[in-house]
C-alpha cells in the first residue's frame, strides 16, 4: 500500500511497504484498475499550462519563497537598525568633539587650538582678535601688548585692563586664558611656523582668509601667534554674530583698572570743578567711583562747569610719517627726515624710487595734520571763547610749548592731565604711554564737547564712537574736513571773519551729524547698527 505523508495531500512518489510486498507481490485486476484510475485522476487535477508538477515540489517552492522573503526582510531591518545605529554614533562624537573643543581643559589628550597676540595699540587690535578666535573656534590667550621703540611703554593687558572682568564677560563666545599650556610654552613656535606676522596676513582680511590659511597652522601646531596684528580684519563682511562680539568686546568687556579710573575721575572732577556732578557716560567709563555723593555731603560748588576737549594729533610721529611741511624752515627738514630714517625707514626708500607730491598738494588734499595754530582759527569760528575751559589730549605735541602758544594765548583755560595732577598723582603712570593715554581716553569721552583734528586718528574714532554709543546723540562731536578746511584757510588773508566763520561752520555741521555705519567701515567708530546697537536681535 502507499505510505501518505503526514500531510493530508500525497508526497507524489510513495513508498511501497516490504512487507506487504511480499505478501502481495501482484495486486489483483480490480484493484491495480483503480489504483490506475486514481493515479490518472490526480495525476490530472495537477497539470497545468501544458506541464506537470509533483505537488511536493510546488510546496517545496513556495516554502523556499516565504524563507527566502523572511530572510531578506529580517536583512533589512537588521541593516536599518545598524545605519541607524551608526548615524547615532556619528552624532554623539561630534556632539562631543566640539564640547571638549569648547571646554579642552577639562580632559587630557584633546588638542587645544591658541591663539596668541601681541599688539602695539590697544583695544581695536584687541577685539579682533577676540573675533578670529570666534571664527576659527580657538582658544585665545590672554593679549600682549608690544613693546614699541617710539614709546618705550612696558604696559601689558593687566596693567590696563581688568583681566578677569574681560574673560568672564566673554566666556559665552570666547574662551580665553591668561597663558599657554605648560605643553605648548616649550615650542619654537617660530621654529614650527606659528609664527604670524602683519606681512603674512593680507589687510582688511576676510574671514575666508583665516579659515583658508591659518586654520591649517592651528590645527598642525594646535598655536598661532600673531604679532602685531595692525587693522587685518575687515570690516565686512563679517557674520552677524561675530560683528556683534566686536562691539560687545569694545564696549563692554574693556574696563579699565581701578588705577586709572580713580585717576581719571579726578580729572573729570576738577575740569568740571564739581565733585557731585556726573554725566552720562561717567558710570560706562568709571565704574563704581561713578556713584553719586551720599546724603549730607555737600559739594562746594554749585555749578559746574562745561569743558572741551581737544585731541590735537600733532605728535613728532604723525607729523613725519605725513610729508608735510609746517614753516620750521631747513631746521625742522632735517630733524624730520632723521627720524624717518630711524623710525620709517619704507618712507626714505620710497622718496629715493618715487616723486612724491609737494607739500602743497598734500595740503590741499587735506593730507597733513592739522597745526595749532588752524586749530585755533577752527574752533575761534565755532564760537569758543577765552573762558572755555579746554582738555587737550595727546603726548609731547610737536615742537613743544612754543607750538601750542597760539592756543595758549587765545584760550588761557587750556590744560593737560600734567597740569590737573600733582607729580605723585601722575607720577605712577610716568613712563606708561598707553596708560596716559587710557586718562586721555577717559577725560575726552566725559567731556561736554569733543574735538579733534584728524578723523583718521585711532583714537580720536574710538572716543566719538563710545560717545554714539552710550551719549544717546547728545553727544557732540566736532569732526572737522581737513580738504575743506584747508581750502578755506588758504584765502583767510583775502575774506571777512564773517565770510570765514560762516565757511568753517558749514564744513564742520556738515560732519557732525551722526550716520548709520557704512558698509565697510569700523564699528569701533559707527557703531549705530543692527550689529551694536539693537538689543533686540540675537
Amino acid at each position: 500500500m502507499f505510505r501518505s505523508s503526514n500531510n493530508d495531500d500525497f508526497s507524489g512518489s510513495s513508498d511501497l511497504n516490504e512487507e506487504d510486498m511480499i505478501k502481495d507481490p501482484q495486486p489483483d485486476a480490480s484493484t491495480s484498475g483503480n489504483l490506475r484510475k486514481s493515479v490518472s485522476q490526480s495525476t490530472s487535477s495537477l497539470t497545468s499550462n501544458g506541464s506537470v508538477e509533483s505537488i511536493s515540489a510546488t510546496r517545496f517552492s513556495h516554502g523556499s519563497r516565504r524563507k527566502s522573503k523572511r530572510w531578506r526582510g529580517w536583512c533589512q531591518r537588521r541593516g536599518i537598525a545598524g545605519l541607524a545605529l551608526l548615524v547615532l554614533v556619528f552624532f554623539i562624537f561630534n556632539s562631543w568633539m566640539l564640547y571638549r573643543i569648547r571646554d579642552p581643559g577639562r580632559a587630557a589628550g584633546i588638542k587645544v587650538k591658541y591663539l596668541k597676540m601681541n599688539s602695539s595699540t590697544v583695544s581695536i587690535k584687541i577685539c579682533n582678535a577676540v573675533a578670529v578666535a570666534r571664527l576659527l573656534n580657538a582658544t585665545l590667550v590672554l593679549p600682549g601688548l608690544m613693546y614699541s621703540s617710539v614709546w618705550r611703554d612696558a604696559s601689558q593687558f593687566g596693567n590696563i585692563y581688568q583681566e578677569d572682568h574681560f574673560i568672564n564677560y566673554l566666556k559665552p563666545d570666547v574662551r580665553i586664558v591668561k597663558e599657554l599650556p605648560k605643553q605648548l610654552k616649550s615650542l619654537d613656535l617660530d621654529a614650527i611656523g606659528s609664527v604670524v606676522s602683519d606681512a603674512d596676513i593680507v589687510k582688511e582680511a576676510k574671514p575666508g582668509f583665516y579659515k583658508k590659511y591659518i586654520l591649517p597652522i592651528l590645527h598642525l601646531n594646535r598655536v598661532v601667534h600673531f604679532v602685531g596684528f595692525g587693522n587685518r580684519l575687515a570690516s565686512d563682511p563679517i557674520p552677524f554674530k561675530v560683528q556683534r562680539l566686536r562691539c560687545r568686546c569694545n564696549f563692554h568687556a574693556l574696563r579699565f583698572v581701578p588705577k586709572i579710573q580713580e585717576t581719571g575721575a579726578l580729572l573729570i572732577q576738577r575740569m568740571r570743578q564739581n565733585m557731585s556732578r556726573l554725566g552720562p557716560l561717567d558710570k560706562h567709563l568709571l565704574g563704581p567711583l561713578a556713584e553719586p555723593k551720599k546724603k549730607g555731603q555737600r559739594s562746594h560748588s554749585t555749578k559746574a562747569s562745561r569743558y572741551l576737549a581737544l585731541h590735537l594729533r600733532f605728535e613728532i610721529d604723525m607729523v613725519a610719517h605725513s610729508l608735510c611741511e609746517f614753516g620750521g624752515g631747513k631746521e625742522e627738514q632735517k630733524e624730520l627726515e632723521a627720524y624717518r630714517e630711524k623710525h620709517f625707514p619704507a618712507l626714505i626708500e620710497l622718496k629715493k624710487t618715487q616723486k612724491l607730491p609737494s607739500t602743497a598738494a598734500l595740503r590741499e588734499e587735506g593730507l597733513c595734520p592739522l597745526m595749532p595754530e588752524e586749530t585755533v582759527l577752527m574752533l575761534a569760528a565755532l564760537g569758543f571763547n577765552r573762558k572755555t575751559r579746554i582738555y587737550l589730549a595727546g603726548a609731547h605735541i610737536y615742537g613743544g610749548k612754543s607750538r601750542l602758544t597760539a592756543l595758549t594765548t587765545l584760550f588761557p583755560n587750556l590744560v593737560t592731565k600734567e597740569n590737573l595732577l600733582s607729580s605723585a598723582e601722575i607720577e605712577p603712570f610716568a613712563n606708561f604711554s598707553s596708560q596716559l593715554a587710557a586718562l586721555d581716553f577717559i577725560t575726552c569721552t566725559a567731556a561736554d564737547n569733543f574735538a579733534m583734528t584728524d578723523s583718521g586718528s585711532q583714537f580720536s574714532s574710538l572716543v566719538s564712537g563710545y560717545r554714539i554709543y552710550y551719549g544717546g546723540g547728545e553727544m557732540p562731536t566736532i569732526r572737522p574736513n581737513k580738504r575743506r578746511l584747508a581750502d578755506i584757510f588758504v584765502k583767510n588773508n583775502t575774506i571777512e571773519w564773517s565770510v570765514f566763520e560762516k565757511r568753517v561752520r558749514k564744513a564742520v555741521r556738515q560732519t557732525k551729524r551722526v550716520f548709520s555705519r557704512p558698509t565697510g567701515r569700523s564699528v569701533y567708530r559707527y557703531p549705530r547698527c543692527p550689529e551694536c546697537m539693537c538689543s533686540d536681535q540675537p
